[in-house]
Parts: structure tokens; C-alpha cells; sequence
């Protein structure tokens, strides 16, 4: 761990010497990525000095005590003593979090994918339920929300919902909600009171830049149709839904919020991009499983995160055991406490993995 610290610092240095190069203040580029390097480790290095000057202190402590004469002095001394080892025991604890690899992808905007699963009309009002948290959520943390592909049932359920959620830590804090939610309730439509058990899927894709996915235009068959709405209605008789197929993977997106073909083939190269981004990752990870050790679930669609319990008014976390029973809230969008629970213990199994050193 020292020998990262100690690299760190070295390019903290010349990361100081760089941002205040007249040549390299001259490419604003360059300037802007080595400002941002310098802000993400400065933290860390302040921290690692703030543990060098403990670490002096105690070693002149250690070497002071048994030269003092006085008792009362030498007992003070001796509990400082004990301070700064308890000083350095947190500051290591706090080092070591600020060691983790960041994920590259914390950053990002997000675009988040809900379908309707096993259960039928109630899986897709269940479905529409779930869409209502994550807007209501974003609106509490004051990010943006725009749609990019609803589909709805005559029943006011909710197929597929595509939309993309942008804003400061986004993917950060949803990224743990992809795989399937269960719902277990009374349906409305049930006349003999049963429990049903229904489900959803989630995805978290995070929103990605032109530059990290290339698609060549002879891999890309573009459709245009009308856009219709629920029951088959026609919205407008223009020719504005676009349906993009990725062909070397199979890949389609259709998108027809909007009015403009442009616009809309602007928002299906969007998801598409993202898709694309979470499928090559995908296999990468199966390529890589072992070092997948350190996550929380494995963020497969196919795999059950969370159970609703209406009747008993609780929400079970499967990944973590934390059941919160506070349902009513949580539907609410208020699920801070889910969420940093999950990012605590994932930051826990990290840690718990150790560090290689470079």
C-alpha cells in the first residue's frame, strides 16, 4: 500500500509542476486532464502526509517518554502516545478507501432500461411502479430525466420504459439496481385475496461517449416507421420512429418519443452505444469472472436483487440481507438508505481483497 502512496505523491508533484507550465497552460486540453488528475489524488496525498506527520509524532513520543522524569508529564505524553496510534489505525482504514480503484464509470450519466417480467399485467404495473421510484429519486438528488422509449399497457402497466438520468454521482448510486425486482401483493383483480408474486428487470447502463464506442455505419440497418401509441393508435402519420439494428450482435433499439426522426435517431444512438458498451463489457467480465470477486451480485439481469413485500410492508436487499420496513417511502423514491448500505458493503469486499502492488 506505502509504495502506491509513495508513487501517488511522486505524480502529484510533477502534476504541480505540469498545471503551472506556461507551455502547458497554452493546450487548454492537456491543462484540463492534468488539473482533474491532480484533483482526483489530492485527497489521497493529503491524507497520506497527514499519516507521515501522526507517524512522526509518535516516533518522537516513543523516544521523549522514557527520558521524562516528571510522572504527571510522562503519563500525558503516554496518552498522546495512544492517541496517535489510534490517529493512525483511522487514517489507514481511510487510506485504504481512498485506494480503491475508482470505477471508470462512477461519473456517468445513466440510461436505465425496466420491463415487465414474469406475472403479466401485474408485473407491468409493478413495472410503471418501479419507473415512478427512479424519477421520483432523481428529482430528490436534482438530476435530469428524459424519456426515450415508453411503451404502455391498456391497463396503465408499463412494458418497457427506456430513459436516460443525468447528473453529479448518477451511476454511482443506481448502478447496483440492475437484475430483477419481486413484488409480493395482493393484485387488484384478485377477488380471493391470494399473494402474487411478480417480477421486473432492471438495467443500469452507464451513458457513454462517442469515443469509447465506435459503430461503423455498414454494421448499422436503420428503419423508419410510423410511432404508435397504446392499442396500436397512431400518434402521427409522419414516418419519425427510428429502429436501429446492430448487426454483428443483434442488437435493436426503437425510439418514437419524439416528433422529430432526427431526434429520435439522436436518442436510439444513445442507448444503443450504451447497450453496446454493457455487452462487450459483459463479456469481458465472463472473460475475467475472477476478478469479479469484489462486486455486489454480478449485475446480471437474470439474477434476483430485491423482494417488495407489500402485505408485511417491507423491502429485502437479497445482496446485502437488509430489510427495510418502510415499503410505503422506499415506492417514494426515497431509498438513500438501500442505496449507501449496498455501496458500504461493496467498498467492504473490496477492501477485504487487499491491494496488488504494481
Amino acid at each position: 500500500m506505502f509504495k502506491k502512496l509513495d508513487k501517488i505523491v511522486e505524480r502529484y508533484e510533477k502534476l504541480n509542476e505540469l498545471v503551472s507550465d506556461s507551455e502547458i497552460i497554452s493546450k487548454m486540453d492537456e491543462w484540463r486532464a492534468y488539473t482533474k488528475e491532480l484533483a482526483e489524488i489530492t485527497p489521497t496525498v493529503e491524507k497520506y502526509l497527514e499519516y507521515k506527520k501522526v507517524i512522526s509524532e509518535q516516533e518522537e513520543l516513543k523516544e521523549m517518554i522514557p527520558l521524562e522524569s516528571d510522572a504527571e508529564m510522562k503519563a500525558l505524553m503516554q496518552e498522546e502516545f495512544l492517541v496517535c496510534k489510534d490517529k493512525i489505525t483511522n487514517i489507514t482504514d481511510e487510506l485504504k478507501i481512498l485506494l480503491l480503484p475508482k470505477d471508470p464509470n462512477d461519473d456517468k450519466n445513466v440510461i436505465m432500461e425496466i420491463r415487465g417480467g414474469a406475472g403479466g399485467d401485474e408485473a407491468n404495473l409493478f413495472a410503471y411502479e418501479l419507473y415512478k421510484l427512479y424519477i421520483k429519486y432523481a428529482e430528490k438528488n436534482r438530476w435530469k430525466t428524459e424519456d426515450i422509449e415508453i411503451s404502455t399497457t391498456e391497463l396503465g402497466g408499463l412494458k418497457e420504459a427506456v430513459f436516460s438520468i443525468s447528473g453529479k454521482s448518477c451511476y454511482a448510486k443506481l448502478k447496483y439496481e440492475s437484475g430483477v425486482h419481486r413484488v409480493q401483493r395482493v393484485p387488484e383483480t384478485e377477488s380471493q385475496g391470494r399473494v402474487h408474486t411478480s417480477t421486473a428487470t432492471v438495467a443500469v447502463l452507464p451513458e457513454v461517449e462517442d469515443v469509447e464506442i465506435k459503430i461503423d455505419e455498414k454494421d448499422l440497418k436503420v428503419d423508419t416507421l410510423r410511432s404508435s401509441g397504446a392499442g396500436g393508435q397512431h400518434v402521427n402519420k409522419t414516418e419519425s420512429c427510428i429502429r436501429l439494428t446492430h448487426l454483428p450482435t443483434g442488437i435493436v433499439v426503437l425510439c418514437q418519443d419524439e416528433r422529430s426522426q432526427t431526434k429520435n435517431r439522436e436518442k436510439a444512438m444513445k442507448v444503443l452505444k450504451s447497450r453496446l458498451y454493457d455487452f462487450y463489457q459483459s463479456q469481458y467480465d465472463k472473460e475475467y469472472s475472477e476478478n469479479r470477486k469484489s462486486q455486489v451480485g454480478t449485475g446480471d439481469r437474470s439474477e434476483r436483487i430485491r423482494t417488495y413485500n407489500f402485505p408485511q410492508g417491507r423491502v429485502t436487499d437479497h445482496r446485502i440481507g437488509l430489510t427495510l420496513h418502510s415499503i410505503d417511502n422506499f415506492m417514494l423514491g426515497d431509498i438513500d438508505e438501500m442505496v449507501e448500505a449496498l455501496a458500504i458493503h461493496d467498498r467492504e469486499l473490496k477492501l477485504s481483497a487487499g491491494f496488488d502492488e504494481e
